[in-house]
C-alpha cells in the first residue's frame, strides 16, 4: 500500500515533464493518491493533459491563483468532486525578466508588486481559498529557494518573495494548526527547470553547487519529490512550519 493510498490532493504548478510540482503529483500518484492538477491557462493545461493521458487517478482544474473568483470557483470543483482534501501543493513563482537582469536596488515598483503576490501571496490566498474543504490533518507545503536566506546574485527580488513565501508558511501553520493542518516549505537546489533557466548564470550556479556540496553533486528532481512525500504523508504529522532543504547539503557550507 502506498503512503498516500486513498488520500485527494491538489498540485499547483505543472509546467511540463521538468517541473517540481509535476515530479510530486507523479510520485503522490504512485503511492495511491488522487490528484487534481491545478494549470494556469490553457497552454499549460495542453501540456498537462499529455502527462497524465492514459492515466487514471487523475483531472485537471484551470486557475490563476492570483484572481480570487477563479480561485473560490476553484474550491467549489474540488469540493464537488473529492468531498475534502489531504493535501495542497504551491509550487508557482513569477518575477519580470528585466527585474532578475541588473542589480535588485533597480527593481521597479510593479516588478517588486508582482513577484511577491505571484510567488508568495497565491500560497497564502490557496490556502485561504481552500481552507474549508482541507480534511483534519491535511498537508499543504511550498516550494521556496536559498536566496531567501543568502544573497544570490540574479535571484533579486525573488530572494525577497521567497523570504516573504517561507514567514508566510510559519504563520499558515499557526492559523491552521488548531486542525492538525500541517504547512510546510520544501527548498530544492538548483534543479533544471524552465523557472531556474530564468536565472542569470543558472549553469555557473551547477557548477559551483556541484563542487561544494558534501554530497558533490546537485539535489534530484526525484529527491525533493521524495521529501515532498513524507511531507504529504502521515509519517511527517509532528512536522509544520519548517523549511526542509533538499540541496545536497549546500545550505549549510559556509564557503
Amino acid at each position: 500500500m502506498g503512503l498516500l493510498e486513498g488520500k485527494r490532493g491538489v498540485v499547483f504548478g505543472v509546467a511540463n515533464q521538468r517541473s517540481i510540482a509535476w515530479a510530486v503529483a507523479d510520485l503522490a500518484a504512485q503511492h495511491g493518491a488522487t490528484i487534481a492538477i491545478g494549470v494556469q491557462n490553457e497552454r499549460m493545461a495542453e501540456t498537462a493533459a499529455k502527462l497524465i493521458e492514459g492515466r487514471s487517478g487523475f483531472q485537471l482544474v484551470q486557475v490563476d491563483l492570483n484572481d480570487d473568483e477563479q480561485l473560490t470557483a476553484c474550491a467549489e470543483t474540488l469540493k464537488r468532486q473529492f468531498g475534502a482534501l489531504d493535501f495542497a501543493v504551491h509550487s508557482v513563482a513569477y518575477a519580470l525578466r528585466e527585474d532578475l537582469a541588473g542589480r535588485f536596488i533597480e527593481t521597479s515598483r510593479e516588478g517588486f508588486k508582482v513577484a511577491l503576490e505571484t510567488s508568495a501571496y497565491t500560497f497564502v490566498a490557496m490556502a485561504k481559498a481552500l481552507e474549508e474543504i482541507f480534511a483534519e490533518d491535511a498537508s499543504v507545503i511550498t516550494m521556496t529557494y536559498l536566496g531567501s536566506q543568502r544573497v544570490l546574485p540574479g535571484y533579486n527580488v525573488m530572494g525577497v518573495a521567497k523570504a516573504a513565501l517561507e514567514a508566510a508558511t510559519r504563520y499558515l501553520a499557526h492559523d491552521l494548526g488548531d486542525r492538525g493542518i500541517r504547512v510546510n516549505a520544501v527548498s530544492p537546489g538548483p534543479i533544471n527547470t524552465v523557472a531556474a533557466r530564468g536565472i542569470r548564470g543558472f549553469t555557473q550556479i551547477l557548477d559551483v553547487v556541484s563542487q561544494r556540496t558534501p554530497l558533490k553533486r546537485p539535489a534530484e528532481q526525484a529527491e525533493v519529490a521524495n521529501t515532498s512525500l513524507y511531507l504529504l504523508s502521515d509519517l511527517s504529522r509532528g512536522v509544520t512550519g519548517q523549511t526542509i532543504y533538499v540541496d545536497s547539503g549546500y545550505s549549510v557550507m559556509g564557503l
